[in-house]
């Protein structure tokens, strides 16, 4: 088995980060949670099931997402697989099974864990999820060529694929920066559809109003700077 290690980025999600934990297959090579600035048990709770914590206290989820990617950078031996998960367990963990097995078997460079329709549980998206997610890929296909379907934050990338993409959002844009630049870079991928339940807890970024318009906003400017750069 190839080495994985899993990137989780929380914040306050002391209700939910064990079980999501837990439930990661022990074909993983080490779990890393990083806590952005959480205030409540998330740290603790992480450490007691069994994950290495990192803490990043400037609040945003790329922030989190490429502290946990110094981190494994300066480790001695290098992962073969990185995959990002995040910590509300509305994703099945052990499903993480199903998105490595296009990179370890098929030699795929990025894989993308998407949320379809009939494999999600009622009310685990909100309606401005669901747009932003259709307008967001409709954009990239159109412009781009793209088959994805989904921004979903459940992926599985080759790291030294990862290294390459020179990722550096630091907020929302984090997902959709990464594929934007596997396009450029024409990496090979594919989605591979998941189930996903209700979260645990109110999300950071649907749940408010705010965090909804930065996202879109943010999403938006990633895709159309990439559309006018050569």
């Amino acid at each position: 088995m190839p080495i994985i290690k899993v990137i989780i980025p929380a914040y306050n999600e002391a209700d939910s980060i064990a079980h999501v934990i837990n439930d990661i297959p022990k074909i993983v090579d080490q779990v890393i949670v990083v806590s952005n600035n959480s205030t409540d048990d998330t740290e603790q709770n992480a450490k007691d099931a069994g994950a290495t914590v990192l803490k990043e206290t400037q609040k945003g989820y790329g922030y989190a997402c490429l502290k946990g990617m110094d981190y494994v950078s300066k480790q001695e031996i290098k992962p073969d697989i990185i995959v990002f998960l995040d910590g509300d367990y509305s994703d099945y963990p052990e499903e993480l099974t199903k998105i490595i097995q296009p990179i370890i078997e098929r030699d795929i460079d990025f894989v993308i864990g998407a949320r379809v329709k009939r494999l999600r549980e009622k009310g685990s998206m909100t309606m401005p999820q669901i747009f932003g997610n259709w307008l967001a890929t409709s954009l990239m296909r159109i412009m781009f060529n793209s088959t994805f379907t989904d921004l979903g934050p459940f992926r599985a990338i080759k790291y030294e694929k990862l290294l390459a993409l020179n990722m550096e959002d630091k907020t929302y844009g984090w997902t959709v920066e990464m594929q934007l630049k596997a396009l450029r870079q024409k990496l090979s991928y594919v989605e591979i559809p998941l189930n996903y339940r209700n979260r645990i807890g109110i999300s950071k970024v649907s749940g408010t109003v705010k965090g909804a318009i930065f996202a879109g906003v943010k999403i938006l400017t990633w895709i159309f700077k990439y559309s006018f750069k050569k």
